[in-house]
C-alpha cells in the first residue's frame, strides 16, 4: 500500500490532500502496509508467543473486568427461595430498567462475558463454542462496543497508471475518503465542462467552415461526429482518475462490527467485478470494479464468524493470512472473470476475530487458524444451564423486559406471566436446580405471548397468553411427535392396557423437546447356525452397544442355552432410526419376557441405560418421555432412579401417570411382568447373579441417585 501518487494522480484539491497527507507525512508508506492485526506485535515478537494472562493480572482483575450487573429494581429484603421473581417488588416489566450496554444484557454467560471483557480491552481474538441461542453472537457484537476508541480509517482505490492491474491503495482518517472522492469528482466536472465547450466551439468551426466555405455539408457532419467521439473517449481517461472509496466510515461512531457467517469467499475475502467490455474505450477501470471483503470492512473493528467450519478450507487460510498479516490484498475470486487478473495492493484489515460454533466445529477448523487464535487470545466455552438461584430468576425477569423493549411492539408483561416464563426455563433446563440459557428459544415464547395479547387487544402480556404460546409455538419435531402419537391412537398401534409377550412400550426423544412412545418387540426362534442378537430399526452405533450389553445379561441370566437360538429385536416403526442407549432397559425386559414367555404390563412405559451388571443409568429427556407416555395413555412410567430430580412435568399431566424410579433391571421385572410364581421366580434368579451389586444400592434411597450427566 502506497500513500505515493504520481503527479498525473494529482488534482488542484490539493487541500484536501494536502490535510491528509499531513497525517502520515512522517511515517515510511512501507510501514503502512502491515498494519498489525488485533494489537498484536509487529516486530515479531508474536511469533514467539505471548499468551494472555487467564485470569486478567495483565490488566486488572475478573471482579473489574466482568462485575455482575444486577437487576435495577425493588427487590424484598427476605427473599423467599421459592419466589420465581427472586424477591423483585414489581407487577410489570414496565418497572424493570434494561442496561444500555450489550454486554451488560448477557444472562448467565458470566465466564463468557468476563473474557469477552478482557479480550475487548487488550484487542485479543475469542473463540465461542456452544449450543445455539446461549449468546454468542450478542457477546461478539457487545466486543465491538467494548473496544477501545482508535482512529477509524476510511480506504480509498487509485487506478495505477503504471499497471492497471495493481491498483494502488490509501488509507486516510475516517470522514476524509469522501472529501478526497468529492474533490476528485469536482475536478473531472469541471475539466469535462472545458472540454464540452472546447469541443462545441471545434465543432461549429468546423460545420461551418464545411456549410459556408467548402460547402461539404455532409463532409462537415461525419467530421463533427468524429470529433465528438474523440472528445468523449477522451473525457473516460479523466474519469478514471477518480479514486474508489473502498472502505467509509464517515458515519462510523463505534468500533465496525462485522457478521461473516456463511459468507462466500468473495464476501468474505473482497472480489473485483468482471468487466465484459475488456477493451475499445468501453471498460471500466479495475480500481472501480474492486469490492471489500467483510475482513476489510471490519477494519479496526469486530470481525464475527459463526459456524466457522462452514468455511472452506482455502478461505479460512486467507483469513489466517489476514490475521497474521494485518492487511489482505484483494483479487478477483473466480478463475474465469476479468477480475483474476486485477490484484491490489494489501488493505488494512486490522481487526478483532470472534469464531463461534458447535461442539462439531473444531472438527472440521483449520488447525492452523484455531492455533492462531488460540495462541493470542481466548477459547470459551458457552454453559447451557446455570444454577437456579433468586439473583439468577431476577435476571430472567430483566430478561423478558429486554426482549419486551427490544421488540417494540409487544405489550408488557404482568408478575404471573414472567413467573410462567421462569417455570418453563427451568423445564427447558432439563436438570433440577437450573434453568435454561438457551435464550432464543425463550425469547420466541416472549414474542409469541406478547403477539396474542397484541392481538386480543390486552394492555398486558398475563399468565394465559403465555400458556397459550406454549402451546402454539411447540417445536416441528414435538408437532410430528403428537401426531405420531394420534396416529397410532387410531391404527391401534399403541396398546396401553392388557399382558402382551415380548412386547414393551418404550420411550425415545425426538429433536430436543418432544418424545414419542417407541414399542420393542422381541421374539425367541431356533438358530440356523450359531445363535446370535439380531436387532432392527436403524439402530445407530450407540444402540447397536447397548444391544450387546443386554445381550451379556440376558445370557448370564437365561436358564437355556441361547447358543442354538436367534434373539429377534424390533423397534417397531422407528423411521428415523435409534441413537442412543435409552431403550437399553426396554429391550432387556422384552428380551427376557419373550425369553421366559412371561407377559408384560401394556400400561407401563419405560426408559434406562443398563450397564452389563444390571444397573438402571441415568438418561436424557425423561421430563419429554414421561409426557409424552402419558398423552398416548400409559399409567406407569418407568424412569432410572438417579432422573427423579430432573423431572419437571406439566401440571395437567401429573395427574395421568404415575412414576416409578428404579435402580437395577429387577425392580424393573418387579413393576412390568405379570404373575407372581413366575415373576418372583425370576427376580430371585437375577437377583442370585447380580446379587452383591443390587444389595449395595437397596441401602441407598432410590431419590438420591447420582447426579449424573443425562446423556440423550
Amino acid at each position: 500500500m502506497s500513500n505515493d501518487m504520481d503527479n498525473d494522480d494529482r488534482h488542484p484539491e490539493q487541500g484536501a490532500h494536502d490535510s491528509e497527507r499531513s497525517d502520515h507525512s512522517d511515517q515510511d508508506p512501507d510501514q503502512e502496509q502491515a498494519p498489525s492485526s488485533g494489537g498484536q506485535p509487529t516486530d515479531g515478537s508474536r511469533e514467539r508467543g505471548h499468551h494472555p494472562d487467564p485470569e486478567g493480572t495483565e490488566s486488572g482483575s475478573i471482579d473489574d473486568l466482568g462485575s455482575s450487573v444486577e437487576v435495577n429494581a425493588d427487590i424484598a429484603e427476605d427473599v423467599d427461595e421459592d419466589d420465581l421473581l427472586g424477591g423483585l417488588l414489581i407487577d410489570s416489566t414496565d418497572e424493570i430498567e434494561v442496561p444500555d450496554r450489550l454486554v451488560d444484557q448477557v444472562i448467565g454467560q458470566e465466564h463468557a462475558r468476563d473474557v469477552v471483557m478482557k479480550a475487548a480491552k487488550q484487542r485479543r481474538h475469542v473463540m465461542m463454542i456452544g449450543s445455539p441461542g446461549t449468546g454468542k453472537s450478542m457477546l461478539a457484537k457487545a466486543m465491538a462496543e467494548l473496544l477501545p476508541k482508535e482512529e477509524l480509517q476510511d480506504v480509498l482505490v487509485y487506478h495505477n497508471p503504471d499497471d492497471g492491474n495493481q491498483p494502488k491503495v490509501r488509507t486516510v482518517p475516517a470522514g476524509k475518503g469522501e472529501q478526497i472522492v468529492e474533490a476528485h469528482k469536482e475536478e473531472a466536472r469541471k475539466r469535462n465542462q472545458m472540454r464540452s465547450f472546447l469541443m462545441w466551439i471545434i465543432i461549429a468551426v468546423v460545420l461551418g467552415y464545411s456549410l459556408i466555405i467548402a460547402g461539404q455539408i455532409l463532409l462537415g457532419i461525419l467530421a463533427a461526429g468524429i470529433i465528438y467521439l474523440a472528445f468523449r473517449y477522451g473525457s473516460r481517461s479523466g474519469d478514471a482518475m477518480i479514486p474508489n472509496l473502498l472502505v467509509n466510515n464517515a458515519d462510523t461512531k463505534t468500533a465496525p462490527f462485522e457478521d461473516a457467517t456463511g459468507a462466500h469467499a468473495g464476501a468474505l475475502l473482497g472480489d473485483v467485478r468482471h468487466d465484459p467490455f475488456q477493451s475499445g474505450g468501453m471498460e471500466t477501470p479495475s480500481h472501480d470494479r474492486v469490492e471489500p471483503g467483510a475482513i476489510h470492512k471490519a477494519n479496526k473493528g469486530v470481525l464475527f464468524v459463526d459456524e466457522i467450519n462452514t468455511l472452506d478450507i482455502r478461505s479460512q487460510q486467507h483469513l489466517m493470512t489476514a490475521i497474521q498479516e494485518g492487511a489482505f490484498g484483494i483479487t478477483g475470486q473466480s478463475e474465469r472473470s476479468s477480475g483474476a487478473m486485477v490484484q491490489t495492493e494489501p488493505v488494512p484489515t486490522d481487526f478483532v476475530m470472534v469464531a463461534a460454533g458447535n461442539l462439531d466445529a473444531m472438527e472440521n477448523m483449520h488447525p492452523a487458524l484455531r492455533s492462531r487464535i488460540k495462541g493470542y487470545g481466548y477459547e470459551v466455552y458457552m454453559d447451557d444451564t446455570i444454577e437456579d438461584t433468586p439473583e439468577m430468576r431476577r435476571k430472567y425477569a430483566r430478561f423478558v423486559a429486554q426482549e419486551v423493549a427490544k421488540d417494540g411492539r409487544l405489550p408488557s408483561y404482568n408478575r404471573e406471566a414472567m413467573e410462567e416464563v421462569i417455570l418453563e426455563a427451568r423445564r427447558r433446563a432439563g436438570r433440577k436446580g437450573h434453568l435454561t440459557l438457551e435464550f432464543r428459544n425463550l425469547g420466541g415464547l416472549v414474542r409469541v405471548a406478547g403477539d396474542i395479547a397484541r392481538a386480543e387487544g390486552a394492555d398486558e402480556v398475563t399468565r394465559g397468553h403465555v400458556l397459550q404460546a406454549k402451546r402454539r409455538s411447540r417445536s416441528i419435531e414435538q408437532q410430528i411427535a403428537d401426531d405420531y402419537i394420534q396416529r397410532r391412537k387410531d391404527y391401534e398401534l399403541s396398546v396401553n392396557d392388557g399382558f402382551v409377550t415380548g412386547r414393551v412400550n418404550g420411550l425415545a426423544v425426538m429433536g430436543e423437546d418432544s418424545g414419542i412412545v417407541m414399542p420393542v418387540m422381541a421374539e425367541v426362534a431356533p438358530s440356523q447356525g450359531p445363535g446370535q442378537v439380531i436387532a432392527t430399526g436403524k439402530l445407530q452405533e450407540i444402540a447397536e452397544e447397548s444391544v450387546q450389553n443386554v445381550s451379556a445379561i440376558i445370557k448370564k441370566f437365561s436358564d437355556e442355552d441361547l447358543s442354538e437360538k436367534d434373539v429377534h429385536i424390533q423397534f417397531v416403526q422407528a423411521y428415523e432410526g435409534v441413537d442412543g442407549d435409552s431403550a437399553s432397559v426396554t429391550v432387556a425386559t422384552a428380551v427376557i419376557s419373550a425369553l421366559e414367555n412371561v407377559g408384560v404390563a401394556q400400561n407401563i412405559a419405560m426408559t434406562g441405560s443398563l450397564s452389563v451388571r444390571g444397573d438402571v443409568l441415568p438418561v436424557g429427556g425423561v421430563t419429554h418421555k414421561i409426557e409424552a407416555a402419558a398423552k398416548a395413555g400409559m399409567d406407569t412410567v418407568i424412569i432410572p432412579a438417579a432422573n427423579m430430580q430432573d423431572v419437571m412435568i406439566e401440571d395437567e399431566y401429573k395427574e395421568m401417570v404415575d412414576i416409578v424410579p428404579v435402580s437395577h433391571i429387577s425392580e424393573v421385572l418387579d413393576v412390568a411382568l405379570e404373575g407372581e410364581p413366575e415373576k418372583d421366580s425370576l427376580i430371585d434368579r437375577l437377583k442370585s447373579i447380580t446379587g452383591s451389586t443390587l444389595d449395595k444400592q437397596q441401602g441407598k434411597s432410590v431419590n438420591k441417585g447420582p447426579s449424573s450427566p443425562s446423556p440423550q
